[in-house]
């Protein structure tokens, strides 16, 4: 169940909007399923081992938006708070741990939210050159009274792995300057300050404790043109990913005790882009990105042993082409493919794929809109084969999905939709892993396998949408 309310007033340049949402829901459902299990008939393609699997969550939100602008500046304030609660039964590896009672597991995440953004902007001339300067701040809190980890058996509770109370706050300032030098010569530098405070009050002592992290990124960006519709664009920068805050505090593992090393709380990030956007065929608007990142480390949460484990520096590398067509003014067509590679960086026997990284995804499209009261759409999307181990022996298979919709604007407020998800019903994976489990009457230390979540079977829905 989900609902949405708002109060607007003004218009997007002197105005402001309240909003409240809230959202619920509860759910029986299997996680990813051995491969196995499936070509040996003991599970249909959308059965489950474990029947227990699933979970409850909720989350009730209100924010408010004010923006006041003048001749010649704007400021936007952004303030926001919400309540959110999670609990999640998963069983992945369902009787290689516990051979009697199985390896299922309950995530709970119970947290309120709060925080608020104000950014200004200047519009100006600089030695007759038109400039425009932002500053901005930012602040947020997450008060988790409870985060935890535990045994169960069919949602009953048999043992606590880790509880803990989280207080995370950070505060970032941030700075950016947009200058045009020539007609067709502009560009962008910013810099940002980012600072986080980690508080952790684990249930295992010598896990708590209060680690602070600060970082700053500065970023820049040339545009040239346009020329007869075109323009060439480069951004590069440095950014960060900031990791789970019980990781930067650990000592001791607590599934087995032993010494555990805490890892960074935020980790460097570096990106670069250049690119081309042209617009010179006429109704065609095609976009060409070039792009880099590197990543001082692949930091990974692992749930079912309540660890964070600092993986290996890695560099990704691609392409990304987007082109949307317009012949008529009912009609739109879009086509997008990207590739990448994405390897780790540093030397290990184990190989140095990413488990996990898509190399090739492709999606395009046809929309019709207002054609006598009829609109709808048609989508395909493809994800290409990834690996699923370091050494790139084991890979999953592609996934491609056809979806549909078509509907029909009754009144001016009434409309009826038909969606058709999986249009050729096919028997892709939303998401593969590759890892040892245990069935009953397997070998005690389990089976290596492709662990998989298939994609939605072909699904009908229809909606009617009214508007007052």
């Amino acid at each position: 169940m989900n609902g949405l309310v708002r109060y607007t007033a003004g218009d997007a340049v002197n105005g402001f909007s309240i909003t409240g949402m809230g959202y619920r829901a509860t759910w029986d459902s299997s996680d990813q399923v051995p491969q196995r299990a499936i070509d040996s008939v003991l599970i249909v393609r959308f059965g489950t081992i474990d029947a227990s699997d699933g979970g409850d969550t909720y989350r009730y939100s209100g924010s408010l938006e004010w923006q006041r602008s003048r001749r010649n500046s704007s400021t936007k304030v952004v303030a926001y708070g919400f309540g959110y609660d999670l609990n999640l039964y998963s069983n992945f590896t369902f009787f290689l741990d516990d051979a009697e009672r199985g390896d299922q597991f309950h995530q709970a995440d119970h947290r309120l939210v709060s925080g608020a953004k104000v950014t200004h902007t200047r519009i100006g001339r600089f030695a007759d050159r038109e400039m425009r300067n932002t500053v901005g701040l930012q602040v947020r809190s997450d008060d988790i009274a409870k985060v935890g980890l535990y045994h169960t058996q069919a949602r009953d509770l048999i043992d606590t792995v880790r509880q803990d109370d989280v207080l995370q706050t950070s505060l970032s300032g941030y700075a950016q300057n947009e200058t045009s030098w020539a007609p067709k010569v502009r560009t962008l530098a910013g810099l940002r300050v980012d600072g986080y405070r980690f508080r952790v009050a684990s249930d295992y002592q010598v896990n708590s404790g209060t680690v602070r992290a600060g970082i700053v990124s500065p970023k820049g960006g040339v545009v040239l043109g346009p020329f007869r519709g075109t323009e060439l664009y480069a951004n590069i920068g440095l950014g960060f990913h900031s990791n789970d805050a019980r990781g930067a505090t650990i000592t001791r593992d607590p599934s087995t005790g032993g010494a555990a090393d805490p890892v960074t709380p935020l980790v460097r990030a570096q990106g670069a882009e250049v690119g081309v956007r042209t617009v010179a065929v006429p109704h065609l608007q095609t976009t060409l990105t070039i792009w880099s990142l590197l990543l001082a480390s692949e930091l990974l949460f692992v749930g079912d042993a309540g660890t964070t484990e600092a993986g290996r520096p890695s560099h990704r590398y691609g392409f990304e082409l987007a082109n949307y067509y317009a012949p008529r003014p009912w009609l739109t067509l879009d086509a997008d493919a990207s590739w990448s590679s994405s390897h780790f960086t540093d030397s290990d026997p184990a190989g140095d794929h990413i488990p996990g990284s898509v190399q090739a995804v492709i999606s395009g499209g046809a929309t019709v809109q207002d054609l006598r009261h009829l609109f709808g759409s048609v989508r395909l999307r493809y994800f290409g084969p990834r690996p699923l181990i370091e050494d790139g022996s084991i890979r999953s298979k592609a996934t491609s999905l056809l979806n549909a919709e078509i509907g029909y604007q009754v009144t001016n407020s009434v409309k009826l939709l038909l969606d058709v998800f999986n249009c050729l019903n096919g028997k892709g994976s939303d998401i593969d892993y590759y890892y040892a489990s245990r069935l009953p009457g397997e070998p005690p230390g389990g089976v290596d396998d492709i662990h998989l979540h298939p994609t939605i079977p072909r699904t009908a829905r229809v909606s009617l949408i009214v508007g007052f």
